[in-house]
């Protein structure tokens, strides 16, 4: 959960997922969906089903115990480098070099690393390693993160308070805060499509997203493609709507901004019965649904029109 996503945002989410699954066992019994519900709004949602996948692996081919070793926990769906090495350090006391953002921007100072990141992520694990004490990994490990996270803070570091002030190359050279050197952010690229919101004036129309992909598995509200072109007309995209009706354009925009894109999409409105074999919802249960950040956006958006007059 903390992958990529602040402690402020995941705690509420974390105390409610070991209070609905308080052991390995029982996620790994649950359902996707129940998962991916408890999930929406969290983001990154690959994170989810490989969390839920992670547990099944867990409990069928490791009798529902966690293995210690690094390499064996690289394995696991979901696990990369740094979760795998901080589960085997922190949790079991393990040899492993575990390194974060925080720990990166220690070794960027303390060893006045001028290189650029992400180039320098190399260089930066390959001196962290040379640090490993001989006992104690977990509490290394969690004392080095925290040392980032408190003292060698991205800005203002608080070099008087620091440990390793006296050895740190960058705070002898005065340029500590100037590292760690990023290359120039890229412009994010603007997608833009039409979403389509078929309701019978108590309910929605909802689809799942493939399986693969961004928001994958995800419920979502039907929508043209999301393309880097300029905002398409409804007649443009109306090939793309779920089933053939009188769509009417709401104003306005919903807008949403992704790790690797913006969006922007407009609102169409069409009226319908309820079609057999698709999802239905009805407003008052949307909440309860796996509906991702960007999903909610459209369905306040499109519940701020009169819809009851469609």
């Amino acid at each position: 959960m903390l992958q990529q996503t602040t402690v402020a945002a995941v705690g509420p989410y974390f105390r409610k997922f070991i209070t609905r699954w308080p052991t390995i066992q029982a996620l790994g019994k649950s359902k996707l969906d129940d998962v991916m519900q408890m999930w929406a709004g969290l983001g990154y949602y690959r994170r989810a089903s490989a969390l839920h996948e992670c547990a099944g692996r867990v409990c069928r081919d490791y009798g529902g115990h966690f293995p210690s070793d690094e390499a064996e926990l690289l394995k696991l769906p979901g696990l990369g480098p740094y979760t795998a090495a901080a589960i085997s350090s922190i949790a079991f006391d393990q040899r492993a070099n575990v390194v974060d953002g925080n720990v990166e921007r220690v070794m960027a100072r303390l060893f006045a690393v001028k290189t650029p990141l992400p180039s320098a992520k190399k260089k930066l694990r390959e001196l962290a390693a040379t640090l490993l004490p001989q006992g104690r990994y977990g509490d290394y490990a969690q004392a080095l993160m925290d040392l980032g996270a408190t003292i060698c803070t991205p800005r203002r570091p608080k070099c008087g308070l620091c440990p390793w002030a006296d050895v740190c190359r960058a705070n002898a050279r005065g340029i500590a805060e100037k590292l760690p050197r990023r290359k120039r952010a890229k412009t994010k690229p603007l997608r833009r499509a039409i979403a389509f919101f078929l309701t019978d004036g108590k309910a929605v129309l909802l689809r799942r997203r493939p399986d693969k992909g961004l928001l994958a598995g995800m419920m979502e509200i039907p929508s043209s493609e999301w393309r880097e072109n300029p905002m398409p007309s409804l007649a443009e995209a109306r090939s793309e709507a779920p089933v053939k009706a009188r769509w009417k354009l709401m104003p306005g925009l919903v807008r949403h901004t992704f790790t690797h894109f913006d969006l922007e999409l407009t609102v169409a409105i069409a009226a319908s019965s309820r079609l057999r074999g698709e999802k239905w919802v009805s407003f008052s249960r949307l909440d309860r649904e796996a509906l991702p950040s960007i999903m909610r956006k459209i369905v306040r958006h499109a519940l701020a029109s009169k819809i009851g007059g469609l």
